[in-house]
Formats: C-alpha cells, structure tokens, sequence
C-alpha cells in the first residue's frame, strides 16, 4: 500500500493537472462561442452556393468543360483540415481515418494538402505524398487563404498533376456533436441521384456571356466558398471537441482526487490506530 506521502504528493499532482484542464476548458468555450458564430454566418452562403452550382448545372445538361471531367492524372488530391494542437479528443484521428481506411484509394495515388500540423504530421507518418501548406489558416481562416489554396489546386487540376479534388473536415453540427466528411471538390457531379425528382431538365438555361466563359468564373468561386465554409465549420469542431475533451479530463481529475483522499484518510486513521495500539501496549508492559 502506497505511504501517506506518496498519496498526498500523487494527489497535489493531479489537482495541478485539474487547474490546467479547468483553464483549457475555459479557453476553449470562449473560442468555440465565437467559431460558432462565425461558422453559422457563413453557413447559409457555403450550403446555398454548393446547392446552386449544382442545381445549374444539373437545369442545363451535358456540357464540356474542363471543371466538369476528371482529369487525364489518377492522383486524387486530398485536402485534409485538422488542428496545430493536440488535446481534442477524436477530432484529429477521425478526420485522418477518413482518408487513410478509405476502400476505394491507394496510398500511392493520394497527394495530401495537409492544413494543420496534426494532419501533417499522421500523413507523413504513413507515407503519404503531403504538399506543404500555410500552416496557420486553420487558426483564423479569412476568405483570402481560401482563395489561394483554391488557385493552387485548380493549377494542379488543369496541368494534370491531379485528377479528382476532394476536401475531408470535420463538419459541425452542434457543440457536443461533430461529423467526419469528405465532399468531392472537381470534377462537380452534376447527376441526378436515383429517387430525386429532376429540376426541369427539359428547360434551356441561358448564358450571358457563353456557357464555357460563365463557368470559368462560377466554378473557382464555388470551390473557394467551399474550402472556405469547411475551415470556419472545422475551427468550430475542434475548439468544440477540445472543450469536451477537457471537461472530460476536469471530471476524471476529480474523481482521481476524491478516491485518493479517501485513500489518505485510510491510511492516515490506520498509521493513528497503530501509534496508539503501540502506546498502549507500551503502558501494559510497564
């Protein structure tokens, strides 16, 4: 059984431990009320661009373009969004297994746009192609940091260095809960999905100017909006989970403290029992 000294000192340690996980926790509800804020502004525009782009081009039939063919390369590009930090709970390892355990992907034919040091990190460790990154828009993600990653991966695109863009976040739907997803960026799929009701396929859309020059200028748009509208859902997440995970960790802490003091107490009313059973058995012998 452990000495009264070892468990006062265990215990001194964990409620160190407690304080900083309470602060952590503290930090991050204060990060998450205003990620939340910012992801529910820009929600309304990243789902109605997403629906729009594809409802236009769902109304106006087979066209040809380059945005809307894969392309001749068989690499994927794979734009992955986790944290600089650690200490969120499965926020890092879900949206990393999403990708790594995906059936239909070969390692050798994935290129990872890692954005954070996380993912970075994981991807390099298994081997995957990883293409530096701005290390610090997942911090504070601005609409400008989105743009130039979409310029970067539309270049790849159209120079045949990749053939299909997709994009894997962690999409948040309330504070305690947050979804993995992978949503494919190029080619756009614009198929009408099987039970779903055509929106008047029949009827001519017009382009003012051509077809080709107005989905030049849609289409990088769209796939910035995207990428833009999956950063500020993904800095919700993580400050969420990181606030979870921390609350977790407070709990456990108190918990470890109150076993260990009851823990004390027995070891202490054993140590005063023994001292007086040895008094008393001193004063019989004399």
């Amino acid at each position: 059984m452990a000495s009264m000294r070892d468990i006062k000192r265990r215990r001194s340690s964990i409620q160190g431990t407690q304080q900083i996980t309470k602060a952590m926790k503290l930090v991050s509800t204060v990060k998450l009320q205003r990620a939340r804020a910012n992801a529910e502004r820009s929600k309304e525009y990243f789902t109605c661009m997403y629906d729009t782009v594809n409802s236009i081009l769902k109304r106006v039939g087979h066209i040809e373009h380059r945005y809307l063919a894969p392309g001749a390369s068989r690499k994927k590009a794979v734009v992955v969004i986790t944290s600089n930090r650690g200490l969120a709970g499965g926020y890092n390892s879900n949206v990393i297994k999403l990708v790594t355990r995906h059936p239909e992907w070969d390692k050798e034919d994935v290129v990872v746009y890692a954005l954070g040091n996380k993912g970075r990190e994981a991807f390099r460790r298994y081997g995957y192609q990883v293409r530096e990154c701005e290390k610090d828009i997942v911090e504070s993600p601005v609409y400008a940091d989105a743009m130039a990653l979409s310029k970067e991966l539309l270049r790849a695109f159209t120079a045949d260095e990749v053939g299909e863009i997709y994009l894997a976040y962690t999409a948040f739907k309330n504070t305690v809960s947050h979804i993995p997803t992978l949503l494919k960026l190029l080619p756009v799929d614009c198929t009408v999905q099987e039970g779903e009701r055509p929106q008047k396929a029949e009827a001519v859309m017009g382009f003012e100017p051509e077809d080709t020059e107005a989905l030049d200028l849609l289409l990088p748009k769209y796939m910035t909006s995207l990428i833009y509208g999956a950063l500020m859902e993904a800095a919700a997440s993580e400050n969420g989970a990181r606030m979870q995970a921390m609350d977790s960790a407070t709990s456990n802490a108190e918990e470890m403290i109150e076993d260990l003091s009851l823990k004390y107490n027995r070891a202490r009313q054993g140590s005063i029992t023994q001292e007086l059973t040895e008094i008393i058995a001193g004063a019989e012998a004399l």
